[in-house]
């Protein structure tokens, strides 16, 4: 067992620690297989290496795209009903897609869409977030079974055309950073430990992609990051089917033999190193962290660690991106979820249990997902109201007394929240969308990009090698597997430790700002454009009328799958993408940039529809004084627990961040007031902004009368 975890434990520190690799020849570097070359630790550029040759200038944009899904089984006209899958049969299948529908892509959307964003877009963004799959689904069993070799072929066809887009002469211009999706895998889902053959024929599919330095890490667990601006940002690709509640080859993330515990330990190192460097982080995956009252998608400990971690290094992460869900919108996570006795071996104890969600949910699912959503967000502070700090009056104890009540958001920056962005999918389920997030580059103009660097280590390999000082922290070292945990208490026996006492990182400092997720600076995302093509008008086969219903089945043949092509033959019109909305001039969602906080205020807005919700959209009423004197308490803990890291910024606690008190944690219950009798099923109220954020989910592809009809 030792000898296995010291294996790993090299394998995590590759990235920090292996010697830049030798000098490549221009040839070599420009060609397809040089790989991402990104800076070593602390590695500077000579400025002057760039006077000879002009260079790339930042937009202070990316693209973000993902869920290409593409068949190539796909026929136009085809049946979008169940069964067919858009593979035989006649029907409203279009030339670009079957819009609604649960088919899948055709190679021309894919090859389309590429092109388009070739044309219009690749000289004005950054770099590429290409969260995951890019094979088809298993949706026609019976007549043609997905196999591995069609998995890895398709694959390899849609990374040569990534490479295709965004190259020119000399190889990649800007950087892709992609992760593997749940149906990149066969069978789907489903990922063993590395290392194996799936994670090996990866690294050959996306060697343009990983850096060469951590393709044996990727080999490893599937995991890497490319500094996409040198020295300044870094996009970490996280390998989320190992942290997918679906994922039958794996259990969790607290066993020190799992691959998700692993992966923690990998990102909890990297993300020290960088905050050292000074450097930001942007994390990306498939599989978002998608968790409601009853449902999950991710398996409960590793959702547990994610939100624990981000907490932790909430200076240094700039946001999370996901895919798979295909619906356009956000997620919040609550810090005062965290359940330190459900991730730490020393005080283990087993999670509540939630159900899966469903891996592909039908639109009605969705939309009930979505209202499960705005049932947590009714239960937001008010932003507004928290603005300052506020007097409240409370009653404890028969005694009446005035206390200042602490910011409910956690601070001024609302640091209580983290934020994951989901973006709607190529797969036209709706309609196909891509996004543009725009980011602040102030005082970074003239940085030196990542196609400088690559060029220019290919010509110039003249770094100055990162030397550790004093103060670093060894890369999982011995003293790794020290417990410093407080000691328990006596007659407090705790259940036998099922491996390593639970290492929590350390957060920022006392006097680090917040970072650029919740306050306005550089790299902080500022807004982004949501664009689609409107398969409708495109394939140019059926009048838009409207109608359909949302589909209650598991499969959905879409809006048009009653109606006939108008032509015998495709005659569709040229393909385009054009602006869905853009968050920088929407007068509805009102976001003046995407930190936290604008989405805590937007989220709140959002959940004073539902039933749940007690007070209108306007502010709320402190109603229940015990409720709020037991979340105070709650808070004090975690803040005590934490100490360096608290977010009351009169505290005196100057206690060890490390020094985490599992046995503490305890979750506070209040007791529910149920009246007699059945109550009918409420949906809540609708607003404007609520059925503006439906709209968007579904990709424009719903009108208001028909989501008011379908909820209502």
């Amino acid at each position: 067992m030792a000898l296995l975890r010291g294996t790993w434990l090299m394998v995590l520190a590759t990235a920090t620690t292996a010697a830049p690799p030798p000098p490549l020849p221009p040839s070599a570097a420009a060609g397809a297989d040089a790989g991402q070359i990104v800076l070593h630790a602390g590695g500077h550029i000579d400025s002057n290496l760039h006077a000879a040759s002009p260079r790339r200038k930042l937009n202070g944009r990316f693209l973000h795209i993902t869920d290409l899904h593409p068949d190539e089984y796909y026929k136009p006209h085809a049946s979008t009903e169940e069964g067919f899958a858009c593979h035989r049969g006649e029907g409203p299948a279009g030339a670009y897609g079957a819009e609604t529908s649960d088919c899948d892509s055709p190679f021309s959307l894919v090859n389309a869409t590429l092109d388009w964003i070739s044309a219009n877009l690749k000289d004005s963004v950054d770099f590429v977030v290409w969260t995951g799959d890019s094979a088809r689904h298993d949706s026609d069993t019976y007549h043609i079974p997905r196999h591995n070799s069609e998995i890895i072929k398709t694959n390899r066809i849609i990374a040569d055309k990534f490479v295709e887009t965004f190259s020119d002469s000399k190889g990649l211009t800007i950087p892709v950073v992609p992760t593997l999706g749940n149906n990149d895998i066969y069978p789907h889902n489903v990922l063993m430990p590395g290392p194996n053959d799936i994670l090996r024929t990866y690294t050959d599919i996306w060697r343009h992609f990983i850096p060469q330095e951590q393709r044996h890490s990727f080999e490893f667990g599937g995991w890497f990051y490319v500094e996409v601006i040198p020295d300044n940002l870094a996009v970490f690709s996280l390998n989320t089917l190992y942290f997918f509640d679906r994922n039958g080859g794996v259990d969790d993330c607290v066993a020190p033999s799992e691959p998700g515990y692993k992966h923690f330990e990998w990102l909890r190192v990297q993300l020290q190193f960088l905050r050292r460097r000074g450097m930001k982080a942007i994390l990306m995956g498939h599989v978002p962290p998608a968790r409601t009252e009853g449902k999950q998608l991710w398996e409960e400990t590793c959702w547990q660690k994610y939100t624990l971690w981000l907490q932790r290094y909430r200076d240094v992460v700039v946001g999370s991106l996901y895919g798979h869900m295909n619906i356009d919108h956000f997620i919040l996570q609550d810090t005062r979820d965290i359940d330190l006795t459900v991730i730490d071996p020393a005080a283990w104890k087993s999670s509540r249990s939630r159900e899966s969600m469903d891996n592909d949910l039908s639109v009605k699912s969705r939309t009930d997902y979505l209202l499960e959503l705005r049932d947590a967000w009714s239960e937001l502070p008010d932003p507004v109201l928290y603005a300052e700090e506020v007097e409240i009056e409370q009653t404890k104890k028969n005694k009446k007394h005035k206390k200042k009540g602490k910011n409910k958001l956690g601070g001024p920056w609302a640091e209580r929240y983290q934020l994951s962005l989901i973006s709607p999918s190529i797969v036209p389920n709706y309609f196909p969308s891509i996004r543009i997030i725009e980011y602040n580059i102030s005082g970074l103009e003239d940085s030196a990009t990542w196609v400088d660097t690559l060029r220019v280590l290919g010509d110039h390999p003249k770094l100055r090698p990162y030397q550790e000082g004093n103060d670093q922290e060894s890369i999982l070292g011995d003293d790794f597997y020290v417990d410093k945990h407080k000691k328990k208490k006596k007659g407090k026996k705790g259940k036998k430790p099922k491996g390593p006492p639970l290492h929590v990182p350390d957060g920022p400092s006392k006097t680090a700002p917040p970072g650029p997720a919740y306050s306005p600076q550089p790299l902080t995302f500022t807004g982004f454009t949501q664009y689609y093509a409107n398969l409708t008008y495109i394939n140019n086969d059926i009048t838009a009328d409207g109608g359909g219903d949302l589909g209650e089945l598991k499969w959905d043949s879409g809006k048009h799958s009653d109606k006939k092509p108008k032509f015998k033959k495709p005659r569709p019109r040229e393909f385009t993408f054009e602006v869905e909305y853009s968050t920088s001039e929407d007068k509805v969602y009102k976001l003046k940039d995407l930190t936290v906080r604008s989405f805590v205020d937007l989220a709140h807005r959002i959940g004073q529809t539902s039933a749940k919700s007690e007070v209108d959209a306007e502010g709320s009423e402190y109603e229940d004084e015990d409720e709020d004197a037991d979340m105070e308490e709650d808070q004090d803990k975690f803040e005590e627990d934490e100490g360096d890291d608290d977010f009351d910024d009169d505290s005196d606690d100057d206690g060890d961040g490390d020094e985490f008190d599992a046995a503490k944690k305890k979750k506070k219950k209040g007791k529910k007031k149920h009246k007699g009798g059945k109550k009918k099923k409420d949906h809540g109220k609708s607003n404007k902004t609520w059925l503006y954020f439906l709209k968007h989910a579904f990709v424009s592809t719903r009108t208001e009368d028909e989501l008011i009809e379908e909820i209502y």
